[in-house]
């Protein structure tokens, strides 16, 4: 299983990196071509980076600022940032420190037109995804062919036109043509998984010589054996049936054939992509325990989500939230954790949340280095009586009380009324059997109200 807080947490930070201006065009393109393969959530991901990154200059933000632009959990802003990858438009490095792990993220161009049409696997992606009827429509809104049939492409190649006139290039500087370090890949696709070995071992040197077999042509055979589910040898039938009358090898003609086999031998319906990545609640396939459901909930819902739901539906006061974004983003702790402090708190104290309270239930949770829902869950349960106590028992603030990560708090004395200490008072045996019954009553209303049942 996937743990998503060793992937990605609200706290961590990030920079944008943009290397060159993206045009109108471009956004077209995103929209229309890549939208259909991914969904809303990873283009509008796209374009919220892109309007981040064209501000001079550019200043670090961390996750939570993302989770409240798009009103997505840190799950699906995870999702969506793999997505962008996975299609080409963003690529992404990671750094890790002691207590910081930051990120820098680099959108990358938009296929044009004209490529992303020729590319076997982003084509028929789209082709599944919208249909023929509106794949017609996007070739002829964005592919203008060279009008009348007696123009034949002569434009040449780098190599037809230069060749190089010295060596005394150092080694670490020059770029094999054909390397697979300097090979610029449109999208993240790894071909070497394909047997090229048994492919030319079934081919007559004399009728596909090796020479034949460009990068570029390698890449498509590994492309269409991938879509169409094709073996090596079956894509020996293929090269073949996509050589011209000069025994050579274009692009256009391979996928056309591959196209062709596939119909012959498998199936006459175009074939669907599926999205491998599942999320850790697609992946666990075990019946969960209502204690199991409520800590994905806690760790994938965006904590004025569960405000709102624990509040009945009701909007939070912006005090509330504030508490939480500050014990997310100044103080580091995971949303999972704010999360279920939130929820422990709040029904523990007749759904109320005060900040004095919270922030010494936190300061415990940090300094037992608590990284989930399910450890702060079970820490709640062993201390509650420490707890009950700490909320039963009036707290000065002094000039030395600090809090999490060194915190100064210089904050002004709340004047609480008499009758808020003397609401609780009564034998502490009984007081902790019905705030313990109490809390779990409460917590069994929340998760019949989030659609939780004990499977």
């Amino acid at each position: 299983m996937i743990h998503l807080y060793k992937e990605l947490q609200p706290a961590d930070t990030f920079d944008i990196r943009l290397p060159h201006a993206l045009s109108t065009m471009e956004r077209q393109l995103v929209t229309l071509f890549y939208q259909p393969l991914t969904g809303a959530e990873p283009i509008s991901l796209y374009l919220t980076l892109w309007a981040e990154a064209e501000q001079t200059p550019s200043q670090q933000m961390n996750h939570y600022y993302l989770m409240n632009v798009l009103g997505l959990p840190i799950g699906k802003v995870f999702e969506a940032r793999i997505a962008l990858e996975a299609i080409g438009l963003l690529r992404t490095w990671k750094k890790e420190e002691a207590d910081q792990r930051s990120f820098v993220y680099e959108l990358m161009r938009p296929l044009d037109a004209d490529s992303f049409m020729k590319d076997p696997l982003l084509s028929m992606f789209l082709f599944s995804k919208i249909g023929e009827q509106a794949y017609r429509k996007l070739r002829q809104r964005f592919i203008q062919p060279v009008k009348g049939t007696e123009f034949k492409e002569v434009s040449r190649a780098f190599m037809d036109v230069f060749k190089p006139v010295s060596t005394k290039i150092p080694t670490d500087l020059q770029g094999g043509i054909e390397s697979k370090e300097n090979a610029q890949k449109v999208y993240p696709f790894y071909f070497e998984q394909f047997d090229f070995d048994l492919l030319q071992a079934g081919l007559s040197d004399q009728l596909v010589p090796a020479s034949l077999l460009t990068l570029e042509v390698r890449e498509t055979i590994a492309k269409l054996a991938f879509l169409y589910h094709l073996t090596a040898l079956d894509m020996q039938k293929v090269v073949i049936l996509a050589l011209d009358d000069d025994l050579g090898i274009s692009l256009e003609r391979l996928r056309k054939a591959a196209a062709d086999f596939y119909k012959l031998t498998v199936s006459k319906e175009p074939p669907k992509l599926a999205k491998v990545y599942t999320t850790p609640a697609e992946e666990d396939a075990v019946q969960k325990t209502k204690d199991q459901e409520l800590q994905h909930y806690l760790e994938s819902t965006p904590p004025v989500q569960v405000l709102r739901d624990i509040n009945n539906g009701k909007e939070p006061l912006q005090t509330s939230v504030q508490l939480a974004e500050s014990l997310i983003v100044q103080h580091g702790m995971p949303v999972g954790v704010v999360n279920a402090l939130l929820e422990y708190v709040m029904l523990s104290t007749d759904m109320k949340l005060p900040k004095k309270y919270v922030e010494t239930i936190a300061d415990h949770w940090v300094r037992k280095n608590i990284k989930t829902a399910k450890e702060a869950m079970e820490l709640a349960r062993q201390e509650h009586d420490k707890y009950t106590t700490w909320k039963n028992k009036p707290q000065t603030p002094t000039k030395n009380t600090q809090f999490v990560k060194g915190r100064n708090n210089n904050q002004h004395k709340e004047k609480v009324p008499e009758w808020f200490y003397k609401r609780n008072e009564q034998p502490e045996e009984s007081a902790s059997a019905s705030s313990t019954m109490d809390f779990e009553k409460e917590r069994q209303k929340i998760l019949a109200m989030l659609g939780k049942s004990d499977k």
